[in-house]
């Protein structure tokens, strides 16, 4: 793999369509490999425009915009790192030779939509899901609970990131209120939701999974270390790694993010996120980048989640040691403006061997992730304890 000069002719240029915050650690690993890096988001002043070469603002699902954009800046890989794109635009510019869209477009398409990716998992690789059922009404929706998901359930856009639009139910006067929010909450309006039935599990975790050449140039699939981690309303607030867990139950996660990853196929970070029981797995879900809860790879990895795959998607060898244990935390904006201010950071830094990432998002919402404490210690209970503390610590305030 040759890799060229930034902002010179023989530049190697990657673009990333969505610039939050793990697209922005996603860039400062690329810069520091030497990579003209440009950052595309559909608000101004994303935390990954203020680290790049240059950024854009577009809206990523106008087929003529997104066009237009990538005929401007020939980026040789496209990365995107959000689920409102424009696919279908995406599958023809790579078709096209024009770039390579990371990991594949198939990854891309099947895993912005939930409706592909669990059918892709259930019906075409076998592996074992809670139930589901797909529901284009709030009849159809109610007809598939009663007719074998039950309750407790959950309600789910088959399009949304970070909780947006879920609701658990344990009765059916709840219905109504969960299928207008999952209607309306989803990153695109699709017209359908998916319900899942409630797993009776011990606990979460992400496997992260690489896709990478090894020193020989030949594709290899690497895990790291499990990662567990709590969700609230679909969004996770706190994760550690590594997560304990049975010798049986991790061979088999392994074995099964490795056939959704295969299937997906290309070079890239995976982040697959499932259920266990004893030694029971069950397949959740897949992000075809660097996931949230991965961001406790900061402290406890040689390498960070976006580290490999930035090394990854260049095709280069990676490196997935744990260093340490570790545990993530976040820290919520509580407050709706756009002048927000930290306090406390000092006194979260005094913490032992904790560190802070504040991402500099431009505007804060009272459940906004705007930042997350990262602490290591001698196992992960008092990681999880640093980690809580340093976050604690932090103060958002209006300014």
């Amino acid at each position: 793999m040759q890799i060229g000069t930034p902002l010179s002719p023989n530049a190697t240029r990657v673009m990333l369509l969505g610039s939050g915050e793990l697209g922005k650690e996603v860039i400062i690993a690329l810069q520091r490999l030497g990579v003209e890096v440009i950052a595309v988001d559909r608000y101004k002043n994303a935390p990954g425009h203020q680290v790049a070469h240059r950024a854009h603002v577009i809206d990523m699902t106008n087929d003529q915009v997104l066009r237009d954009l990538i005929a401007l800046e020939k980026p040789h890989l496209i990365v995107p790192e959000i689920e409102a794109l424009n696919t279908s635009t995406l599958a023809d510019i790579e078709s096209s030779g024009i770039a390579t869209v990371i990991p594949t477009v198939k990854a891309v398409q099947l895993t912005m939509n939930r409706e592909g990716i669990r059918r892709l998992a259930a019906e075409e690789l076998n592996l074992p899901t809670s139930p589901y059922a797909f529901a284009k009404s709030e009849a159809e929706l109610q007809a598939a609970i009663d007719a074998g998901i039950g309750y407790p359930c959950f309600i789910k856009p088959t399009m949304s990131s970070s909780g947006k639009g879920q609701s658990r139910i344990t009765n059916a006067s709840e219905v109504k209120t969960a299928w207008d929010y999952a209607a309306s909450a989803g990153r695109v309006n699709q017209g359908v939701v998916i319900v899942e039935g409630q797993i009776d599990f011990d606990y979460e975790i992400t496997l992260l999974t690489v896709r990478a050449k090894n020193a020989d140039g030949v594709i290899t699939t690497y895990f790291c270390d499990p990662i567990g981690h709590v969700q609230k309303n679909g969004d996770y607030v706190e994760s550690w790694q590594p997560q304990p867990m049975a010798a049986k139950a991790l061979e088999e996660s392994k074995r099964i993010a490795k056939a959704v990853t295969d299937s997906l196929g290309g070079l890239g970070l995976f982040g697959v996120e499932l259920f266990i029981k004893g030694d029971a797995v069950w397949f959740s879900e897949v992000s075809p980048r660097p996931h949230d809860t991965g961001m406790v790879t900061m402290a406890s990895q040689r390498f960070s989640e976006f580290d490999l795959h930035a090394r990854a998607i260049l095709g280069l060898p990676v490196d997935v040691s744990l260093r340490d244990p570790a545990a993530s935390a976040v820290i919520y904006g509580g407050h709706e403006t756009t002048q927000l201010a930290f306090d406390g950071v000092e006194k979260a830094l005094a913490v032992p061997s904790a560190d802070i990432r504040l991402f500099g998002k431009p505007e804060s919402f009272m459940k906004r992730r705007m930042g997350v404490a990262l602490a290591t210690g001698k196992d992960v209970t008092e990681a999880r304890a640093r980690a809580k503390l340093a976050a604690s610590l932090v103060k958002p305030t209006i300014v």
